[in-house]
């Protein structure tokens, strides 16, 4: 029975978090209510108290949420799974509400009250732990420090997206990622590491 509960409050918490990022990318944070989110969710109020403390709360689940809909779909390691990442990344930005709420709520968040950077640092701290094991499989540049690569590469990609938003509603968001890595992956990777790496858009559409 118990696991029966925790399964449904689960699901529950599912169905908030996404109906919220819905709404959130389709109006943004201030153009979305908690009775429009309940709504769109088919849930009642008590519900989404009882899971989330206010509106702000779900905001920032949603934003932090942003690794759990790319990780799960890689398995490359090193240099190749950071580049996966971004890869995946500018696709799903494409077609994923939950992900397009994350990045829009963590790029609009001043305008709300809010001044949280976890999910950047999420990010971050992701793409360091898979630069320290490039690294340690020696696929790195002498001297190429992984936080500073992590830190370089979370900031390239809000910019270009920001970017590609403005220009062509992240129509281009592919081809503005796979020229980055033209230029960066040279500078951080061994030339015969970097000869393997693979940045094929076709790479964002994992099986």
């Amino acid at each position: 029975m118990a696991d029966l509960k925790q399964e449904r409050a689960l699901r529950t918490r599912r169905h908030l978090m996404r109906a919220a990022a819905e709404l959130f990318d389709e109006c943004g944070y201030e153009g979305t209510s908690v009775v429009r989110i309940v709504e769109r969710a088919g849930l009642t109020l008590g519900a989404m108290y009882f899971h989330f403390p206010s509106k702000q709360a779900l905001a920032r689940e949603v934003m932090n949420a942003q690794p759990d809909v790319i990780e799960p779909l890689l398995d490359s390691r090193g240099v190749q799974r950071l580049v996966d990442i971004t890869l995946v990344w500018a696709q799903r930005l494409k077609v994923d509400p939950l992900l397009r709420a994350g990045v829009r709520l963590a790029v609009e968040q001043g305008r709300f009250g809010m001044k949280d950077d976890t999910s950047f640092e999420n990010w971050q701290q992701i793409m360091a732990t898979h630069l320290e094991e490039a690294r340690e499989q020696g696929q790195l540049l002498p001297g190429v420090q992984p936080d500073e690569v992590a830190q370089f590469v979370v900031g390239a990609c809000t910019g270009i997206q920001f970017h590609s938003q403005l220009a062509s509603e992240r129509a281009d968001l592919m081809d503005r990622t796979v020229r980055m890595w033209r230029y960066l992956l040279p500078g951080i990777a061994l030339p015969e590491v970097a000869a393997t790496i693979e940045i094929d858009p076709k790479r964002g559409r994992p099986e």
